[in-house]
């Protein structure tokens, strides 16, 4: 018996939205409209890639170096970004997850996964992601400390909006107050700067063009949020909504600039050092969050 390199399919539909969500990580490896993708998504039979569709548990986006203290001891994460000495996106991309309803509802999928302390992360939590789909899909994440000491705890999540187009060509859309400076090399927090007068400035809508883009945005307004993509020759949009306090843009240089991942995040960058923004979850409190992607 061979297994899928995303592992198991779960296949989900309402009129005419289909989403395809796998068990390595409990990533989201499709979601269509009437048959055109939504978000870029990747075959069966090949594992994601440039983090397409994926969870970030219990850390979004890079902790520099690996490095941060909480409760006054000392951590140090694995270096998953080895070329730039970052933790990356957190410790349940490619873990198992496992399917935890009844299966008997075609639009909707529940999956969990039960994160085990280990070295830079001695704690114990229950994660659990809410899959339906309506007017479009809609993704619930929430964390429970299982453990018996107080967790440092943030949220991210990968997708990529496309609309059959480079973005180079697309109409890029979002309102935020500022946005965070990042070194050149590393990704490092550098600062943050007003967004009004910066080269991302997107609140009337224009063109991506060449413009790279890297970056955490807050300032979303408070409440929801949303980031649309669209082609300016049909119309033809995609749009992600969230209620986190921060997102991360990035041109998807590494896929060719196909696709725009929007990246909603409960924290900045290297939170588990700077403290900002950061959950702290005591034993049996949980935190829940949520996305939306939609035509």
């Amino acid at each position: 018996m061979s297994v899928l390199p995303s592992g198991e399919q779960w296949v989900l539909r309402a009129g005419d939205y289909a989403a395809t969500v796998v068990s390595v990580g409990g990533g989201l490896r499709e979601l269509t409209y009437d048959g055109r993708p939504v978000l870029l998504g990747y075959a069966e039979d090949e594992p994601a890639h440039a983090g397409m569709g994926q969870h970030l548990f219990p850390w979004p986006n890079r902790v520099t170096d690996g490095k941060y203290t909480f409760a006054g001891t000392e951590q140090q994460l694995a270096l998953t970004e080895p070329d730039r000495r970052n933790a990356i996106h957190g410790l349940t991309r490619w873990a198992n997850w496992l399917r935890v309803d009844d299966g008997s509802d075609p639009a909707a999928l529940v999956i969990g996964h039960r994160l085990h302390g280990r070295p830079g992360y001695p704690h114990q939590l229950d994660f659990r992601l809410d899959y339906r789909l309506a007017d479009g899909l809609s993704v619930t994440a929430t964390a429970t400390n299982i453990g018996r000491t107080d967790a440092p705890y943030g949220y991210g999540a990968h997708p990529y909006l496309t609309v059959g187009r480079p973005i180079d060509e697309c109409v890029l859309e979002f309102g935020a107050a500022e946005w965070l400076e990042v070194s050149p090399q590393r990704l490092t927090p550098v600062g943050l700067r007003p967004v009004d007068g910066s080269p991302y400035e997107f609140r009337a809508g224009r063109p991506v063009g060449s413009l790279q883009i890297d970056n955490a945005f807050t300032g979303l307004g408070g409440g929801s949020w949303s980031v649309s993509l669209t082609d300016p020759a049909t119309g033809t949009r995609s749009v992600l909504t969230s209620d986190t306090p921060w997102m991360q843009l990035y041109t998807g240089e590494a896929l060719g600039r196909t696709a725009l991942a929007v990246e909603p995040m409960t924290c900045p960058p290297n939170a588990f050092a700077s403290g900002q923004d950061l959950v702290v979850l005591k034993p049996g409190e949980s935190h829940t969050t949520s996305f939306a992607v939609s035509a």
